[in-house]
């Protein structure tokens, strides 16, 4: 028996021109979230253009450095130790994202780390298109309490058998990401993409030499007025500490560009419970910023005031997971039963 292609059809009519011809759906686990750590491991789903799994990939991969927190993604150096460099691997995965949009759950965090790991081994990634399944649910309106991956996976009824091991989430994720779409094309919505751009310099240079680079290009120049926004419900409970977690409450500034618009960065901010700074002062807990080296006013107040400093493809990711504030003295402790 020969099965047939389905027709490009929805439940309400032809599928919709202009929508992507394939789908790469990506999880990487890393070492860490900042711009020196890799890849120990990768996986990808290829998907038709109505989001139906063609194959699956995964490999582990030997970040030639300590796994960063194993507790997370459980990937020791000796289970790490004899698997392929991202070089060995480069050209396979580059197949199987070639002529396809990749889709992330915060994506601008998996692309950026795939890119700096295909410049690191010469080679330049043919993805030119990105897509956020968290920006997907946004322009949906989902009915989400938050948007981390299992709230998402759960609201499909998708069943999550080994959260954070890449191929597992990269399953859960096709496997929410196909009704999303379809819901999309039945709504004739545009998709959310997002260009990809290669990352040609991924060495440390020197600091004097990216400012020079930054200021040349201009790109951190520009001005953009402040949004209104309502009071952060909740108290600050400080700076972030390195390796933890955002907690609610936290003040979070922001200078230059960023991959995300920012406005939608901002709103996944304050819905998470942070409290979105407009300058930095002694009381802001992070400064998100994708030109560490520039000399703007908020960096260098940074700097003298010792607030820590991260790149936003760091901080996206750890918007997965913020910790709840601490309850008031004497407040009633919530109810798990309500899922809150």
């Amino acid at each position: 028996m020969v099965d047939l292609p389905l027709p490009r059809t929805t439940p309400d009519g032809p599928w919709p021109e202009g929508y992507p011809s394939g789908f790469a759906v990506v999880d990487v686990e890393t070492t860490g979230l900042a711009s020196h750590d890799r890849i120990v491991s990768a996986a990808v789903y290829r998907l038709t253009a109505r989001g139906d799994v063609e194959d699956h990939w995964y490999s582990p991969v030997n970040p030639q450095r300590d796994p960063g927190p194993t507790w997370i993604h459980g990937l020791t150096t000796e289970m790490l130790r004899d698997a392929p460099l991202f070089a060995d691997v480069a050209d396979e995965l580059a197949e199987r994202l070639a002529d396809r949009v990749l889709v992330a759950h915060n994506a601008v965090f998996d692309w950026t780390m795939l890119a700096r790991e295909f410049a690191r081994a010469d080679r330049t990634p043919p993805t030119r298109q990105r897509l956020c399944t968290i920006r997907l649910a946004k322009e949906l309106a989902l009915p989400l309490p938050n948007h981390r991956l299992e709230t998402l996976v759960d609201h499909f009824g998708v069943e999550q058998r080994r959260a954070h091991h890449a191929l597992d989430d990269a399953r859960v994720l096709a496997e929410a990401f196909r009704p999303s779409l379809h819901q999309a094309a039945g709504r004739r919505l545009p998709l959310p993409l997002h260009a990809c751009r290669p990352i040609t310099e991924w060495s440390e240079a020197p600091a004097a030499e990216r400012r020079q680079r930054v200021g040349a290009a201009g790109a951190w120049r520009g001005w953009r007025p402040s949004r209104r926004r309502p009071a952060c419900p909740y108290p600050n409970p400080g700076r972030y500490q390195a390796g933890g977690r955002l907690i609610q409450g936290m003040r979070v500034a922001f200078s230059g560009d960023t991959s995300i618009d920012r406005d939608l960065l901002e709103d996944q901010a304050v819905e998470a419970g942070l409290h979105v700074a407009t300058s930095v002062s002694a009381l802001t807990s992070l400064l998100v910023t994708n030109a560490p080296d520039a000399a703007t006013s908020k960096l260098t107040k940074a700097r003298a005031v010792g607030t820590p400093i991260m790149d936003e493809a760091a901080f996206t990711h750890l918007l997965r997971d913020v910790a709840p504030a601490e309850a008031p003295a004497g407040a009633p402790a919530e109810d798990p039963a309500k899922g809150v």
